[in-house]
């Protein structure tokens, strides 16, 4: 289903959930048509479900009516030709009459053509659309399997030359199709995909008669207000409040252009407000899992380089072949010998080896590891991401709100002593933007009121502005405001200016999290660390603790920082960078995986592949040791599932294991997979304290 875009080329991706059983496919409306593109899946014999409940999100999880028909009509059968087959069994040297043997084996037939027609239908029309686009699935060795079976066992029962194989095709068709219901019940039940409404990590601020309180998206309900900060995701559908905003929908439509909204339109979910704070009435709950396909869009999708997954892809495309051509030469090799061996063999051959276990170890570990960093508070976009971060080397961090804390910091103005009326105003201009230094400036500040803003501007890396009362204002660093360049501040600092007139500077003596130390020291066993920041040095004593000097890098723009990641993976380093989200989504994108470290989750950044709560940063070096300890598990299972196929074909090809044993086998193989990559992935969390 991932090669359709070689197939039509109106599709551009196409990325398929294995166990969730689907598919996303984006498509150009203009070179195809949704129809075209349906048609194409059910000439590959993956008919889609299309309904309303699927739309909305709502879990189907009854289970194929179909499918227990099938079991039900075949186990029958199975029975009934079992016990038709008892009198030859039992008959002894003497063997039963002629007339008996042809009554028995007509029966028998009348039972098993429709236990091949309809119990196996599935695995025959898969098979063949798959030929018919000229590609080998893995329901094709099977339906070979069978069909060599019927085929053989029809020629004896007409010929009167044999009993034929009906018993033991027909109790195949019967443990293949029950293994099928197990595995989706199985796949029910410990399936990793999130339950968004709860896990998706995502928090926006609700106005009430209170004031504003910041609450988890999941909660919103229509007729709620909410206030959205310049640079932030607007959750759910809503309509504005505001008179105007500036739109960014280039998370949704790859488009920059901002797009003017006016007080009464819709805004849909996943645009980006530029510009001042403004005030929504949300009209429809959220829809988490599109946040999520925003977070996981073509535009933040960086270059995959999954060896583990690339692995299991190459197996599994070519393991069909090989099967085939295992089969086909021991029942070539067999057939002079003993015909009755060379048809156990081709069958027991084709119907044992399943590349099913290999292509589940991937999905169902790493969502493991997947759900249970959640549960510290470790939000990772996709399993993907897990290998990354398993592979880096080295790990740069930011300083604010990365290592230091976002909402301790002494706040001091050394200046002239503001006037109620200018601390109003640069609590107002504060208040429209979300960077943690301007939150810290508004809360201190908010109680001399708030006035209107207009004309708001927010430059990342270097200051916010806007017109207030007519007069201009700035907030931000030295070259921004056009101060001098004081370098011997020791702290943090935010200059302001208003009518062109720099009245002096905030003053943040930040305050870093605990276990720095202990972070730092862990870290260093494994890892080359740097740290990028676009602050002053003041803080360079302290941090040469924990860096050496040549990795301690500050007064950084948001482009400089990009560069330097750059310049590390040209060396052939694999970067883990760790920051916000606004003025380091440049340095996020770029690094081989992107970990933006919040303390409020208010911001969504598709630019990152990781939201860390500030927390647990200290346990950093704990999560990349249970991502590794989640590739070693993967790599364990594999040899697990290798050793299974490559034992059970040697005794297939013998002819030692009948296709009823081969049948019960396959299914018992997936389980194996599921179970063990639970049980190791639960028992490495346990001792780390995820679980």
């Amino acid at each position: 289903m991932e090669r359709l875009h070689s197939l039509n080329n109106g599709v551009m991706k196409s990325e398929v959930n294995f166990l969730k059983k689907e598919v996303t496919i984006n498509f150009k409306h203009r070179v195809t048509s949704l129809r075209e593109v349906v048609e194409l899946m059910v000439r590959l014999g993956y008919e889609p479900e299309l309904n309303m409940n699927a739309l909305e999100g709502k879990a189907n999880i009854k289970l194929s009516n179909k499918l227990i028909y099938q079991i039900g009509l075949t186990g029958f059968a199975f029975g009934n030709i079992m016990l038709l087959s008892f009198p030859e069994y039992l008959a002894g040297e003497n063997g039963l009459s002629a007339s008996w043997k042809n009554i028995f084996g007509y029966l028998n037939l009348a039972l098993a053509i429709p236990v091949a027609v309809y119990g196996a239908q599935d695995y025959f029309v898969n098979a063949f659309k798959g030929l018919r686009e000229k590609y080998f699935n893995i329901d094709l060795p099977i339906a070979l399997g069978i069909l060599a079976m019927m085929v053989r066992s029809s020629y004896e029962i007409l010929s009167h030359t044999g009993a034929g194989y009906f018993d033991s095709m027909s109790g195949l068709i019967f443990f293949l199709l029950l293994g099928r219901y197990f595995q989706n019940k199985t796949y029910e039940t410990l399936s990793f995909e999130r339950d968004y409404k709860s896990y998706f990590p995502l928090a926006v601020q609700l106005k009430n008669k209170e004031g504003e309180i910041s609450i988890a998206v999941s909660k919103l309900k229509p007729t709620d207000k909410i206030i959205i900060h310049s640079e932030e995701v607007i959750p759910a559908d809503a309509i504005l409040l505001s008179p105007h905003a500036s739109i960014d929908f280039s998370f949704v439509t790859g488009e920059s252009a901002p797009v003017l909204k006016m007080k009464g339109d819709t805004i849909y979910a996943g645009g980006r407000q530029k510009g001042s704070a403004i005030e929504l009435e949300v009209s429809q709950t959220v829809s988490q899992s599109y946040l999520t396909r925003l977070w996981n869009n073509d535009a933040f999708t960086k270059k995959k380089n999954e060896n583990i997954s690339r692995l299991a892809d190459t197996i599994s495309k070519y393991f069909t072949i090989v099967i085939i051509l295992i089969a086909v030469t021991a029942f070539l090799y067999w057939y002079p010998k003993n015909i009755k061996t060379a048809m156990q063999a081709l069958t027991a051959v084709l119907i044992i080896a399943c590349p099913c276990a290999l292509a589940i170890t991937v999905p169902f570990t790493m969502g493991h590891v997947v759900r249970f960093l959640g549960r510290i508070g470790f939000y990772v976009k996709n399993t993907a991401v897990i290998e990354t971060l398993a592979n880096c080397d080295t790990i740069v961090f930011d300083k604010t709100g990365t290592l230091s804390l976002q909402d301790e910091s002494d706040l001091n103005f050394v200046g002239d002593e503001l006037t109620s009326n200018q601390k109003s105003m640069i609590a107002s201009l504060a208040y429209q933007s979300s960077h943690p230094l301007s939150r810290t400036m508004y809360e201190s500040l908010k109680n001399f009121g708030l006035k209107k803003v207009r004309d708001f501007v927010e430059t990342p890396g270097k200051g916010i502005e806007g017109l207030i009362e007519g007069k201009k204002i700035k907030l931000g660093s030295a070259t921004f405001v056009g101060a001098e360049n004081r370098n011997l501040i020791n702290n943090q600092t935010v200059f302001i200016q208003i009518e062109n007139e720099v009245l002096g500077y905030f003053s943040f003596k930040q305050a870093y999290r605990n276990g720095l130390n202990g972070l730092m020291k862990n870290l260093r066993n494994r890892f080359s660390l740097f740290l990028l920041s676009g602050d002053n040095d003041g803080d360079k004593k302290f941090l040469s603790e924990f860096f050496q000097t040549d990795e301690l890098h500050f007064n950084q723009s948001p482009n400089e920082k990009l560069q330097f990641i750059k310049q590390l993976q040209d060396q052939g380093k694999k970067v883990v960078m760790a920051g916000d989200g606004l003025n380091d989504a440049g340095a996020l994108q770029q690094a081989d995986a992107g970990i933006s470290i919040t303390d409020k989750i208010t911001q969504f950044t598709p630019a990152s592949d990781v939201i860390m709560d500030g927390k647990i940063v200290d346990r950093l070096p704990e999560v990349l040791k249970f991502t590794r300890s989640g590739l070693n598990i993967i790599k364990g299972i594999f040899i697990v599932s290798l050793a299974y196929n490559i034992i059970g074909i040697s005794f297939a090809v013998q002819g030692t294991l009948s296709p009823l044993v081969a049948a019960i086998l396959m299914p018992i193989s997936a389980f194996t997979v599921i179970i063990l990559s639970y049980i190791f992935v639960y028992i490495v969390a346990r001792r780390q304290k995820f679980s």
